[in-house]
């Protein structure tokens, strides 16, 4: 019998309907891949079971469970007072610190929606975020460690944000000295928090994970991931943001693991070195630009890394120069986990130096399953390459305000549509073959190439635009923009452009592209569209250095021709 839920809808109007049959989830809860409870609860299980563990360490100091329950239950009196309730949308802007983990559990207790904006959005992305979520609370501080000021730059926004009702500072919110939780019955398949990431689309996407799916399906990922050897609550030090995707394995690592979460706001390599050896990890989780930035710095005499019992590398593709060095410095097995915030999840352990990072591990039923389908949308079998497809109860609800992504990106019931292609092999490993998707992957951080591409056709200069990821050995990808100048265009260069997109277009500054190649005309395929993939072959092949441009009018040429050839 096929089971209709009503869709969840926030106070501002949007809907969350979940794209997963409410059978399966059901289903799913049965098996006990999904706990069936709140956030909260779970964490208030945790706090009741272990009180005096460590919860979170950060630069303030170290937090018990019981304190750090106590933070979570004053915030959450203190918005329930200024009327933050079940159906409000709560996007965060706050250092990687405690602030972070007490207000996502608060606004979980309030049967509320957390969006985690890291303190890199600015306000083209905050707007976006905002106005598409239409967020009715904003928490965040005066000003951040990195020197934004979120509170102005939100003032210049209300004006903007029909249905942004309150932004506070959580430090100068006064908390109620009872600090009870209001009783809330949440629904474990109601929205408990929105991963953002950024798509091919112009606006960040956002993704919507419920109370089940975070605290399960991907609970369960992060359960396995930082298993320890003699089953003790692992110490995990977690380089990124918890704001970011990957980040929320911090407040899933506490409910699920009960685990202590070491936190450093910003990254150096030599100062994360430094923090393994006083904090006494024993699991580090970085991604693979910081592996390597870290793998290259050499020992000192007081170094200890003794206490790690594996690296996590996530976020980005795992190169075997990184799985190397990583392997060498750390003396350590490496996790590298292969996913994203749509749904899709699947490790492997690496010893090995000389191993097949392409290979991602075997998928795990109880996080997400994986097929491997043809052009036509049938499941191919063992051995044929095709689009990557995952559907588990880790899967998220939808995309927030975007039908039409939903419509794209999620097939036959529920099965989100990955962007890559792979391979099922026979022995159950699944290897990714390439990416689909138009992204630039810069040190882990995804940027859509057509935000970029729609910008720069607004320069008076340009007449065409096709932005394409070249390969660098410090990030992994940066973004080089290719460019038809206008006839009348002379002397063109990449500073032109980088101002203008900063200055007129307020794009964000890590958006930028840094290599300029221009081009008497763009190598086109057999659709007639810009063959993207002969311009990253030109792209690379120029072996720019960082912020430098050249002409490739010849080889733009020679590369039309061949795509034209190879189409047919």
């Amino acid at each position: 019998m096929t089971i209709v839920r009503t869709p969840w809808v926030s106070a501002g109007g949007v809907a969350f309907p979940d794209q997963v049959p409410a059978e399966l989830r059901r289903a799913w809860v049965e098996a006990g891949f999904c706990p069936g409870r709140g956030l909260y609860g779970l964490f208030a299980e945790r706090v009741a079971a272990h009180p005096g563990r460590t919860a979170v360490v950060d630069g303030r100091g170290a937090l018990s469970y019981r304190e750090l329950d106590g933070r979570v239950r004053g915030l959450a009196a203190a918005l329930a007072a200024r009327g933050v309730a079940a159906g409000s949308v709560v996007a965060t802007q706050l250092p990687a610190d405690r602030r972070s983990l007490a207000a996502d559990l608060a606004v979980a207790a309030l049967g509320a929606v957390v969006l985690p904006c890291v303190p890199g959005h600015g306000r083209r992305d905050l707007a976006a975020l905002l106005g598409t979520s239409r967020a009715d609370t904003v928490l965040t501080v005066g000003e951040l460690p990195s020197g934004g000021r979120p509170l102005e730059l939100l003032a210049d926004l209300r004006g903007e944000l029909p249905y942004l009702h309150r932004v506070l500072d959580v430090e100068a919110l006064p908390l109620p000295l009872g600090r009870e939780v209001p009783p809330v019955a949440v629904d474990p398949e109601a929205p408990a928090r929105i991963l953002v990431s950024s798509g091919s689309e112009a606006a960040p996407k956002m993704i919507a994970y419920s109370h089940n799916a975070l605290a399960g399906g991907r609970g369960r990922y992060v359960e396995e991931v930082l298993r320890t050897v003699d089953g003790a609550p692992p110490r995990v030090l977690l380089l990124v943001s918890p704001a970011t995707a990957y980040g929320s394995l911090a407040v899933v690592a506490l409910v699920r693991c009960g685990a202590t979460v070491l936190l450093r706001d910003g990254f150096d390599p030599a100062g994360s070195l430094r923090a393994v050896s006083r904090l006494r990890p024993t699991h580090l989780a970085a991604v693979p630009t910081m592996l390597r930035r870290m793998a290259e710095q050499p020992p000192v005499p007081a170094e200890d890394l003794s206490s790690l019992q594996a690296v996590v590398s996530s976020s980005a593709m795992l190169t075997p120069a990184v799985l190397r060095g990583a392997l060498a410095r750390f003396g350590r097995p490496l996790v590298n986990v292969y996913g994203s915030s749509d749904g899709m999840n699947c490790h492997t352990r690496w010893t090995d130096p000389d191993g097949d990072v392409l290979r991602v591990g075997r998928p795990d039923p109880a996080v997400a399953a994986v097929r491997v389908c043809g052009p036509d949308g049938r499941p191919l079998p063992a051995g044929r390459p095709g689009e990557i497809q995952a559907r588990g109860p880790m899967s998220p609800l939808c995309h927030v305000g975007a039908p039409a992504l939903d419509a794209r990106q999620r097939v036959d019931g529920g099965w989100v549509r990955a962007g890559d292609l792979g391979v099922l092999e026979a022995d159950g490993q699944l290897r990714v073959v390439s990416r689909i998707k138009q992204m630039v992957n810069r040190g882990g951080v995804s940027i859509g190439t057509a935000e970029v591409e729609r910008l720069l056709d607004g320069h008076p200069a340009v007449a065409e635009a096709v932005c394409v990821p070249v390969p660098d050995q410090d990030l992994g990808e940066r973004m080089c923009a290719c460019v038809v100048p206008r006839a009348a265009a002379v002397g063109l260069a990449l500073a032109d452009l980088t101002g203008f997109l900063a200055e007129d277009c307020g794009l964000e500054r890590y958006k930028l592209p840094e290599h300029l190649l221009l081009l008497e005309r763009l190598p086109v395929g057999s659709t007639g569209k810009p063959d993207r993939r002969a311009l990253s072959v030109l792209a690379a092949a120029a072996r720019l250095p960082v912020g430098a441009q050249r002409t490739g009018a010849a080889r733009a040429a020679k590369a039309q021709t061949a795509s034209a050839t190879d189409s047919t």
